[in-house]
């Protein structure tokens, strides 16, 4: 069975419903993986969000930050939440699929915008936390299990990843020190990075652009943050790979547009 889940930083679900009404009828997602939900587990949509024909979801917030989510057409098992890097920030959420592959929806500390962990503890924290996913994934070396992971990784680590890798060497999101752990981590397991699976090295690849780009499209200042990966025995069941741009421009009456784009993969499980 081909399986299409789709991972999106929605910046506050409660907000963007109708934009994710839209995600589902543009897209038709099996499983949609969200990060930055901002809301408690009180006050999680849920009625709403099983509405769009996800009547499984897993999620844990916090008020006005982070958040993840995983809305799944079919039931998931063995849902975990894994605490990174000694926080209590709700980044983390894992389901086990029906065939038992597991899924990890992370969502990365943004880091603040000074490249200096004593300057700036946000970016000693966020390389902290991939240093702690690293750590993670060798706990799964010697293991035959199926994974993926997706998120918000917020981090862009090739050339062709950013507008201008030269301008944005000292800018966190690109900066070699993040680089290096995110390498760190896809070396872990051999990830397949499915991006550049389906997208050569060279070719320019995003799915972030600034708010502060009046039109993005004609500036394309975009990075790639948003990321998913498999293990390396799920790399000849991958079919198909797409970033879903277009919904930068959404925009409805009830909200305007996240600064991210929905990610998707066609996988058969």
């Amino acid at each position: 069975m081909t399986t299409r889940i789709v991972t999106w930083n929605i910046n506050s679900v409660r907000i963007r419903i109708p934009l994710l009404k839209q995600l589902v009828a543009e897209m038709s997602p099996d499983i949609i993986c969200l990060q930055e939900t901002k809301v408690t587990d009180e006050e999680f949509p849920l009625t709403s969000l099983q509405s769009l024909g996800f009547p499984h979801i897993y999620f844990t917030g916090q008020k006005s930050y982070n958040g993840v989510a995983i809305l799944s057409k079919f039931p998931l098992s063995n849902v975990q939440y894994m605490s990174v890097a000694g926080s209590a920030d709700k980044r983390h959420i894992a389901a086990t699929l029906p065939d038992g592959t597991q899924l990890h929806n992370f969502y990365v500390p943004a880091g603040g915008d000074i490249p200096d962990p004593e300057l700036n503890p946000a970016y000693g924290f966020k390389l902290r936390f991939v240093e702690d996913m690293t750590k993670w994934a060798h706990t799964h070396s010697q293991l035959a299990t199926k994974l993926i992971i997706v998120g918000d990784f917020n981090i862009a680590p090739m050339e062709h990843d950013v507008w201008s890798h030269k301008q944005l060497l000292n800018v966190v999101s690109h900066t070699p020190a993040e680089v290096e752990r995110l390498n760190a981590l896809q070396s872990s397991l051999a990830w397949c990075d499915v991006g550049r699976h389906f997208t050569k090295h060279d070719e320019k690849l995003y799915s972030w652009w600034s708010y502060r780009n009046r039109d993005w499209r004609k500036s394309n200042r975009g990075r790639r943050l948003d990321h998913i990966w498999v293990s390396k025995n799920l790399t000849t069941a991958l079919k198909s790979f797409h970033i879903h741009s277009d919904a930068r421009d959404w925009k409805l009456e009830e909200s305007g547009p996240s600064d991210h784009v929905p990610v998707m993969i066609d996988i058969a499980l």
